[in-house]
């Protein structure tokens, strides 16, 4: 496994930055960075002056961050199923900048496969990265949250994280739990002055489903259902643009009182609109079995 960047930083540095933070807007530390909504995002804080911590698996996709931003972007090498590597990430981001305002844990990638398709370790990995990573990464930034009485924190999940379709059943389980935690890490952390937000994204231009995705070798059985899973209305949709995600993330972290869960996209409101109208009916029509399974009357 790669683990943080361990270069050390110039202590007259991060004196400065401590002393006077805000300065140059807020600092932020995201995962992901070498593409995709990570990438987007670094480069939208870092145009309007904030400073980023950004983290790649693969450090050289971080030069073109750096040639362009100079000492306003930390370039951090980090695979965040990496639980001490995370802490020492954060750690190094937090001595080099004085502060965290802004945590967004965007790595992680997609899994394709029938549920029986699927390996153990595909699972696993799969789980590794797009829920422990972001909750190893949490838990790195948490005291330093506390401590300042501020900050927030961005969990990117997805419309999957809402709703559930054929061929990506690892990926969902591993966004709905990010939902859940996400939800009770909330109520836990309000009282500290820090927020949290699930950013949900519908379809999007990124490789979220090229080069980063992952296949579990096909079973002959599941042909069928394949071919009708792609041929879905939302799968034939125009895809959205990740730049203009851009704006949408400033306007998110900027407010006075963010939303706990925000779509980003045109398609994901349907979506979940009409999944969650059919778990209402469904929940209905079978109350009386529900009240009658309650008991003690």
């Amino acid at each position: 496994m790669t683990s943080a960047n361990q270069a050390s930083p110039d202590p007259a540095d991060a004196s400065a930055d401590a002393s006077a933070p805000g300065e140059s807007g807020k600092v932020w530390f995201i995962t992901g960075t070498s593409r995709g909504f990570g990438r987007e995002w670094a480069q939208a804080a870092l145009d309007r002056g904030d400073r980023v911590a950004a983290t790649a698996r693969d450090l050289s996709s971080l030069d073109g961050l750096v040639a362009s931003y100079a000492d306003r972007v930390l370039p951090l090498e980090l695979d965040v199923t990496d639980r001490d590597a995370d802490f020492a990430a954060v750690a190094e981001a937090h001595a080099r900048f004085g502060r965290l305002d802004v945590v967004v844990n965007n790595a992680g990638y997609g899994q394709f496969g029938m549920v029986e398709e699927l390996s153990e370790a595909e699972v696993r990995d799969q789980v590794e990265t797009n829920l422990f990573g972001a909750l190893w990464v949490t838990q790195a930034a948490l005291p330093f949250l506390r401590e300042q009485g501020s900050g927030h924190v961005v969990q990117v999940s997805s419309i999957g994280g809402v709703s559930a379709f054929p061929s990506v059943g690892a990926y969902h389980a591993s966004k709905w739990a990010l939902e859940g935690l996400s939800q009770s890490l909330a109520q836990e952390v309000a009282s500290f002055g820090i927020h949290v937000t699930l950013v949900e994204p519908g379809g999007f231009a990124t490789d979220w489903g090229g080069s980063s995705a992952r296949h579990a070798a096909p079973l002959a059985a599941y042909d069928a259902v394949r071919e009708q899973a792609a041929n879905r209305p939302s799968r034939r949709g125009t895809p959205g643009d990740p730049v203009a995600t851009r704006q949408a993330i400033l306007e998110v972290v900027d407010a006075a009182d963010p939303p706990l869960r925000v779509f980003f996209g045109e398609a994901p409101l349907a979506i979940a609109t009409a999944d969650y109208e059919s778990r209402l009916a469904t929940w209905r029509a079978w109350q009386p079995v529900a009240e009658a399974a309650h008991g003690g009357r």
